[in-house]
This record gives structure tokens, sequence and C-alpha cells, in this order.
């Protein structure tokens, strides 16, 4: 039975330097999370300190509505029902597959039948079940990762961690793999959370992502919400593909910081000091908005199979636009932005 997750107040410092800060995540049962961010941003301690690898030095963590850990009471790592998927499989080279799959079960000292059941059942949902008395060597990488989600569902948790689990995996086999993983934790009703620095995976795989900054969530919010309204410049940065855009608001009206170059139109942005942001695919044709009109010049060219993805200078500014054709590098590129898709971030 999958549950729902509560981290209230969680900290942790290693080494003298603060990897989670006063942390807050709340996730409903059934959901599936992603923790977002890059490298040192406290995702997988968090992730370690849920599944009970690594004590917090102060919060408290409910899985369901019990406490596993607090500053009074801590469970041990085997009796909190989590599972965790690793980046690197953790399989058993000694034991066939259905081998990796009853290990666990049976240190639980679980009846025979019921684990029989068990393995079966998770051998069917993963498509193993032919592979059955393989040892991992004889597996492909995707096939290995088949056999650590099948343990894991094997062992029925309340929750699943998954901890970069494709990065083994070449880039086909990997979007493959995302999508047959997701398809089977969410048959299966599963409460997830998912690690990852890749902001396509993580925007994909999620009901919900949490971004990770310095030891605290930036922004945790749809896929969607955090896409169309980033909460500052760190999200928008690290979400992927965005120009962050340094200028000023005066009037309704954004200048881009030492451009000389139209302004735009920003509905509801602040007066003072901000930061444009720009996606790529929002770019259009000068005349489209001529209220909203850009110009700059273009630093280079890249095919990206449906348009070209252009660099284009604007003062000491430096954007990324998708567009129809690749100009000639070094030549002036008129452009307008649509005044709705303008969000402009003051911190």
């Amino acid at each position: 039975m999958t549950a729902s997750l509560h981290c209230t107040g969680i900290s942790k410092s290693l080494g003298g330097r603060v990897v989670l800060s006063n942390l807050d995540l709340a996730i409903k049962a059934g959901e599936v999370v992603s923790l977002l961010g890059p490298s040192g941003s406290g995702k997988t301690t968090l992730l370690r300190s849920i599944a009970g690898l690594v004590d917090p030095d102060r919060g408290m963590i409910m899985l369901g509505d019990r406490v596993v850990w607090s500053e009074r009471s801590v469970l041990p790592a085997e009796k909190r029902r989590i599972g965790m998927v690793f980046q690197d499989y953790a399989l058993w080279p000694h034991m066939t597959v259905a081998g990796n799959l009853s290990f666990g079960l049976r240190a639980q000292r679980l009846p025979e039948q019921e684990i029989a059941a068990r393995v079966g059942h998770a051998l069917d949902v993963t498509r193993l079940a032919a592979f059955r008395d393989r040892y991992p060597s004889e597996l492909s990488g995707g096939q290995q990762q088949r056999v650590a989600i099948a343990r894991c569902l094997a062992a029925r948790p309340a929750l699943m961690l998954f901890d970069e689990p494709l990065s083994n995996l070449d880039a086909a086999l990997r979007e493959d793999m995302r999508i047959e993983m997701m398809e089977l934790v969410r048959r299966e009703a599963a409460t997830v959370i998912y690690v990852t620095h890749d902001q396509a995976e993580a925007m994909a795989v999620s009901d919900r992502i949490a971004v990770m900054r310095d030891g605290r969530i930036a922004q945790f919010d749809t896929p969607r919400a955090i896409y169309e309204r980033p909460v500052d410049s760190f999200v928008a940065g690290f979400i992927g593909g965005f120009s962050v855009v340094p200028g000023t608001v005066r009037d309704g009206l954004f200048s881009v910081l030492g451009a000389a170059t139209d302004s735009l139109r920003t509905p509801g942005a602040k007066p003072g000091d901000g930061m444009l942001v720009v996606r790529p695919e929002d770019a259009r044709p000068a005349e489209a908005h001529p209220g909203n009109r850009l110009q700059g010049k273009v630093l280079s060219s890249a095919f990206q199979g449906r348009c070209w993805r252009l660099a284009v200078e604007l003062g000491p500014q430096r954007v990324r636009l998708d567009w129809p054709e690749a100009p000639p590098v070094g030549s002036s590129l008129a452009f307008s932005l649509p005044p709705e898709r303008c969000i402009v971030l003051t911190n």
C-alpha cells in the first residue's frame, strides 16, 4: 500500500557545509515527484535521509501516519517499507534474476508461497519472466534496470525512490526506459521520488517537481507551472533552454541592460531592475508584435530538426531563439516576443 510523505524542517550538515537547510516537502500518496537540481543542491542527501541511509541533524520525516525519523525516534531503514532503485542497479552478480528478487523477501522471512507470488508478479509486469534464470552479466543495461525496478516492486514498498536511475544508459535507451518505467509505476499506483539533474527527464515523469538549490526547495509545482511561471532567475535558468536577460522596467516597458534596442511591453511587471525570461520557442518575426520588437546580431545557429536554435547578441547580453531558418552568422536579426509571454523576475 502506497503512502504519503511529509518532511518537516529537515537540516543536515556534512563536513561543516550545510547540505539541507530547514527543508519542508509534502508528497501525496500515489504521486510522482522529481527532485531536480545541480550537483551539490542536496537532492541525493534528502533522498538518502528519507531512505534511512543518512540521519538528518534536525527535523521530522513521516511516511503515512508514522514517524520514521525525528530527533527522538528513528525507525531503521529496513523497517520503513521504502524501496530504492540505484544508479548502478546494485544487483547481486552471483544470483539469477529471480534470486535477486527473492533475496530480500527471504530476509523478511516471508512464506515461500508469498515470495513466489510476489516474484512472479514483479517479473510479469516488468516483462522479465523469460529471463528469470539469467544472471545480470547476461542482460543488457535496460534489462538490468528492469530487474532493479522489479526487485523494488516485489518488496511492495510504501514509497519508491529512484536515484538517477537512467544515467548509465545511452540517450535512445534512456528515453524508452523512462516511458516504460513510468508506465509501470503509475500502473502500480506507486508513490515515487525521482532524483535527477536532467530537466527534460523531470518534466516527462513528474506530477510535480521540487527544484532544489543550496539545500532548499526553490520552487515546488507542476512541470507546466514551473516552465511557464518560474519564481526566480535560478529556476528559470536551470529549468532549461531559457535565457535570462537583465534590464529595467519603467512605465510598463522593459529595456535590456546595455543594449541599444527597443523596449518591450511587459504587462504586470513591477517598476525597477529585473530579469526578462526569454523562451526560445516564443520568438516571432518582428512584424508579429511590432510593439515588442528587439534586434540583435546572430552569433551561431544549430539545426534542431524542426527549427534552428540561434544564439543572438543583444548588446552585452545573449539570448537563445528558435527560428525557422538559419540567418548568416554576423547578420542582424529583428524579432518580437508576445507581450503575454514576457515574464520579468524582480529577484
